[in-house]
C-alpha cells in the first residue's frame, strides 16, 4: 500500500500538474499536444474551458449571485450600474480574445498540417496501389501464358488419345 501525501504543499502542486496522457499516435497531434510549449498548452486549455458549458454555468451563477447580492444589499460593494462587474467582464474579454486568437491560429496550423499529412499518406497509398496493379497485371499475364500452355497440352493430349484410339481400332478384329 502506498502512502498518500496530504500536506498543503502536495495539494497545491497537484492542482497544477497535468494528468499524464498516453502519447499521441498521429504525428500532428504529437507535435501540437505532446510537444507543445507550456504557453500554447495553457492557451488551448483556457479556450477549451471558455468554450464549455461548465464555464457558462459557472459565470452565470457568479453574475446571478453578484447582481442579486448587490441589489438585496447582502453585500454592497458594486451598486446598481454594476461598474465593477462590467470592469471584470472587460478584463476577462481583454485576456480571452488574444487567447482565443492564439488557439485559433494553432488550430488552423494543426488543420493545415493534418491535411498535408493526409495528402502525403494518400500519395504513398497511391504509389502502393500502382505497384500492386503492376504486380496484378504481371500475374494476370503470367496466368494467360499458363492457360495457353495448358490449352496446348490439352490439344496434344486429345491428339494422342485420337491416335491411340485409331491404333486400337486397327488392332481389334472386325467381326
Amino acid at each position: 500500500m502506498t502512502a498518500v501525501n496530504h500536506t498543503p504543499e502536495a495539494a497545491g502542486t497537484s492542482l497544477f500538474r497535468r494528468r499524464p496522457r498516453p502519447p499521441s499516435r498521429h504525428p500532428v497531434n504529437r507535435e501540437f499536444s505532446d510537444e507543445a510549449p507550456v504557453g500554447a498548452r495553457i492557451a488551448d486549455d483556457v479556450t477549451t474551458f471558455l468554450g464549455s458549458w461548465k464555464f457558462i454555468l459557472i459565470q452565470t451563477l457568479i453574475v446571478f449571485v453578484w447582481v442579486i447580492g448587490n441589489i438585496v444589499l447582502l453585500f454592497h460593494f458594486d451598486p446598481y450600474p454594476f461598474i465593477l462587474l462590467n470592469l471584470a467582464f472587460s478584463t476577462q474579454a481583454a485576456y480571452a480574445a488574444p487567447l482565443i486568437l492564439l488557439a485559433g491560429n494553432r488550430q488552423a496550423l494543426r488543420d493545415r498540417m493534418t491535411l498535408e499529412h493526409a495528402a502525403n499518406e494518400a500519395d504513398l497509398e497511391e504509389k502502393q496501389n500502382v505497384e500492386l496493379l503492376k504486380g496484378n497485371r504481371a500475374i494476370s499475364q503470367g496466368n494467360g501464358e499458363i492457360l495457353k500452355q495448358v490449352e496446348a497440352l490439352e490439344h496434344r493430349i486429345l491428339e494422342l488419345e485420337a491416335s491411340i484410339l485409331g491404333r486400337l481400332d486397327k488392332l481389334q478384329p472386325k467381326g
